[in-house]
């Protein structure tokens, strides 16, 4: 079973788990945190479990860093939604594995009785296919704003949008390597060591 929870990624030099977001509730929430190998320039990245962060969180991580920030949304290891947020309070969003998120998001039809026998049919194939598409639509979108988060968070990036939409496209069997690989090709520096498995 992989991981589910949530993934935040933010610049400080301080440890992000100072910041006061952090202890603003029940201190048993965060318990269960795992920092990945830091990047150069005060780059982290921590992993939550399920059920502690809250959307208005990223933009308190925003305020409390004076950088911009991401984090993603990750449901077992295969599907994750990253949402960024910048200094301006300008966001961007991306689904990571869509074919994963697609199945994930589409809609049975009200008449359905059994849903394990709906996702049998063809007519759930095609709902899959047709949800696949839409998500595909947002991609050049969701690529062009992470070039603008990145580049405001002042990342030198060489980073092409046809190879952000590429890995935006792209399936692994963990999604955080995904995202890994989304940070070191928008230009962030890599850690030295890589991050550890789920």
């Amino acid at each position: 079973m992989g991981f589910s929870g949530h993934l935040v990624f933010a610049c400080s030099e301080r440890p992000l788990l100072e910041a006061p977001l952090f202890g603003s509730s029940d201190p048993g929430l965060w318990d269960d945190v795992h920092e990945w190998q830091p990047r150069p320039g005060g780059w982290q990245t921590l992993q939550l479990e399920q059920g502690v962060w809250e959307d208005e969180d990223l933009s308190a991580l925003v305020e409390w860093t004076g950088a911009p920030a991401c984090v993603a949304d990750v449901s077992d290891s295969s599907i994750a939604l990253v949402t960024g947020l910048n200094t301006h309070g300008h966001r961007w969003q991306a689904w990571l594995n869509l074919d994963n998120a697609a199945a994930l998001l589409v809609e049975e039809p009200e008449d359905v009785d059994d849903v394990s026998l709906w996702v049998t049919t063809p007519e759930f194939e095609e709902a899959i296919r047709h949800k696949r598409a839409e998500l595909d639509a947002e991609v050049p979108a969701g690529a062009e704003g992470a070039l603008v988060w990145a580049s405001a968070a002042g990342v030198r990036t060489a980073a092409q949008q046809s190879r952000i939409e590429e890995l935006l496209r792209a399936r692994e069997t963990f999604v955080e390597e995904l995202l890994d690989a989304l940070l070191d090709e928008m230009g962030f520096p890599e850690a030295a060591q890589s991050s550890p498995q789920p």
